[in-house]
């Protein structure tokens, strides 16, 4: 199986952990994303699945007040992904 990648700025990034928080509120899809950002080692890359459409304001202030990248995001239809890269 191939893992999962992500297309960046910076080039192609590999997903370390994928964090299913749809049908979840704010500010549970941010809670669950930290505790996946957790999990890995800086540099690495969490993807984040949510359905809350708040979440695309919350991931954008959460990883800006904690200096984690927000590498992309992409919205389609009631599904919200967000990519996130540990910074340290």
């Amino acid at each position: 199986m191939k893992p999962e990648q992500v297309e960046t700025e910076s080039g192609t990034a590999v997903v370390a952990v994928t964090v299913d928080a749809r049908g979840l509120s704010c500010p549970l899809p941010v809670i669950r994303a930290k505790r996946g950002l957790s999990t890995v080692d800086a540099g690495a890359v969490v993807h984040v699945l949510a359905t809350d459409p708040g979440s695309v304001a919350d991931f954008t202030a959460w990883t800006k007040s904690t200096g984690n990248e927000l590498v992309a995001v992409r919205e389609e239809a009631d599904l919200f992904e967000f990519w996130i890269r540990r910074t340290r």
